[in-house]
C-alpha cells in the first residue's frame, strides 16, 4: 500500500482539512435534514459523514473522529464491512501520513533483546486469523438512565471482523521476556494536541498478553487495515472492550510493575463487583480496569416502530455475542417477556464472533413488544432491567423492539 499522506486523504475524501479536523459529509455541509439521523434519546441528532475509506457513518465528534455504524448495517451479515466499521479515537492528533516501508514496531523493556520490527518482518512470521468483535466500552451509553457523561452512543459502536496478523506471544517470545515481568504496555502513533494530555497507553497482564490469542493485526477482512481503524498495525484483544485495541501500534514495553498511566489507573474503570454496577447516581467504592464483554443480543431485521403484515409469517433475524465463552442459546419473546421461544442459531465463526440467529413469528393485528435474550456456554445471560454505572459502560440489557402488525 502506498504512503497515505495528507494530500491523498483530501483527494479521496473530496473535502477540506478544516481547523476542526479531517471532516467530510455527504454534501460538504453538516446539518442538512437528509444528512441527519435522530437516535432514540435526548440530543440524539447525528450527521451522516463520509471520511476516506468509509461509507457515511454517524458522527459524534469530528476531532478526534468518533464515528458510529448505522445499526441497519448489522442486518447485512455477521461480518461488518471495513467501510462501515465504527471509529473511536481518544486523542485529536491522529497520524495522517505513515510510510509502510519505514514503519517500525519497537519492543523494549524487560526483554532479553530489544527489537525493531518492520511490517515485512511481521508478515514473514507465521500468521493467524480470528473472527472477533470489537466493541467500544461506551457502546449504547446514550440509553443510560439517569444519563451519564461521555459520548452518547446508540448501539452501533461495535463491529465484527476477520483479523489476520501474528500472535503477540510470538513477538514477545522472539524478544525474550525476562523473569519478573508483570504487564505489557501498548502505545500508538496518535497524540494529544495539548502536551499535557496523557498519551493513550494501555496494558495487559503478562499471562493475558502471552495467551496466544492477543494479536498484532495488519489485515481486516482480507485487506490492509483501514486507515481509521489503525493502519498499518493494531492490537486485537479478543473478548475485551475496544479500549485495549490500540491503533497505529508502534511500541510495546514489557514491565516489571503494574502500569499506572491515566488510561489504566483513572479512566476505563468499572465497579469492582460481579455486576459492574451501582445504584443510579452512586459512585462505586472500588474499581477495576474494564475487561471482558458481557452477553449481548439484538434484533437487526426490524427497527423500533416497524410495521409487519398481520397474520403472515415474519422472519426475525439478529446477532448475539459475548466475551469469548460462545453463544449457545437465543430466545425470543413477542409478548413483552411473558413467554419465550428458541431461535435457530447460524454458523459458528468462533467464540469471539457475532452469532447470527433467526426465528419465524406470526403476529395477529395489534401492537407488540419483541424481546431477544442470549445465553453463553457458562450460563451468563442478559438482565431484563438495565444495570447502571457512572461511566455508562457495559450496557447489556435485554433489548426491545416495538412493532405493529396490521
Amino acid at each position: 500500500m502506498p504512503t497515505l499522506n495528507r494530500r491523498t486523504l483530501l483527494r479521496q475524501g473530496g473535502a477540506a482539512l478544516a481547523g476542526a479536523g479531517l471532516v467530510t459529509t455527504l454534501t460538504g455541509r453538516v446539518g442538512l435534514a437528509q444528512d441527519v439521523v435522530k437516535l432514540p434519546f435526548g440530543n440524539g441528532d447525528r450527521p451522516l459523514v463520509s471520511y476516506p475509506g468509509k461509507r457515511p457513518l454517524l458522527q459524534m465528534t469530528a476531532r478526534p473522529p468518533q464515528l458510529e455504524t448505522p445499526f441497519a448495517v448489522f442486518n447485512e451479515g455477521v461480518i461488518t464491512p471495513n467501510d462501515a466499521f465504527f471509529v473511536r479515537y481518544h486523542l485529536a492528533d491522529i497520524p495522517l501520513s505513515i510510510d509502510p516501508d519505514a514503519f517500525r514496531l519497537d519492543i523494549k523493556g524487560k526483554v532479553n533483546q530489544a527489537l525493531s520490527l518492520s511490517l515485512a518482518d511481521l508478515k514473514a512470521m507465521d500468521p493467524v486469523e480470528i473472527v472477533a468483535v470489537n466493541q467500544c466500552s461506551g457502546n449504547s451509553r446514550g440509553f443510560f438512565e439517569p444519563r451519564v457523561a461521555g459520548g452518547q452512543l446508540a448501539n452501533g459502536a461495535m463491529g465484527n471482523a476477520r483479523w489476520k496478523g501474528v500472535p503477540l506471544k510470538a513477538v514477545l517470545d522472539k524478544a525474550g521476556v525476562q523473569a519478573g515481568a508483570r504487564q505489557v504496555s501498548f502505545d500508538g502513533l496518535d497524540r494529544g494536541v495539548n502536551p499535557d494530555t496523557p498519551d493513550f497507553v494501555k496494558a495487559l497482564d503478562i499471562d493475558h498478553a502471552r495467551d496466544g490469542e492477543v494479536m498484532l493485526a495488519y489485515s481486516m477482512n482480507g485487506e490492509d487495515l483501514p486507515w481509521l481503524n489503525g493502519y498499518p498495525l493494531r492490537l486485537v484483544v479478543p473478548g475485551y472492550y475496544g479500549t485495549y485495541w490500540v491503533k497505529h501500534l508502534n511500541e510495546i514495553a514489557v514491565l516489571d510493575t503494574v502500569y499506572e498511566g491515566f488510561w489504566m489507573k483513572s479512566a476505563y474503570r468499572i465497579p469492582a463487583n460481579a455486576c459492574a454496577c451501582t445504584d443510579p447516581g452512586q459512585a462505586p467504592k472500588t474499581t477495576v480496569p474494564i475487561n471482558r464483554f458481557d452477553v449481548r443480543s439484538f434484533i437487526t431485521s426490524l427497527g423500533d416502530g416497524a410495521r409487519v403484515k398481520a397474520g403472515a409469517e415474519t422472519m426475525l433475524r439478529g446477532i448475539a455475542f459475548d466475551g469469548g465463552y460462545g453463544i449457545t442459546d437465543v430466545v425470543l419473546s413477542t409478548d413483552g417477556g411473558r413467554t419465550w421461544t428458541a431461535a435457530k442459531l447460524g454458523d459458528d465463526l468462533g467464540r469471539y464472533s457475532f452469532r447470527a440467529w433467526q426465528a419465524p413469528v406470526t403476529l395477529p393485528a395489534g401492537e407488540y413488544t419483541l424481546m431477544v435474550r442470549a445465553t453463553n456456554r457458562i450460563g451468563q445471560s442478559q438482565p431484563l432491567q438495565p444495570l447502571w454505572n457512572p461511566a455508562g459502560y457495559m450496557r447489556n440489557v435485554v433489548e426491545t423492539v416495538r412493532v405493529q402488525a396490521a
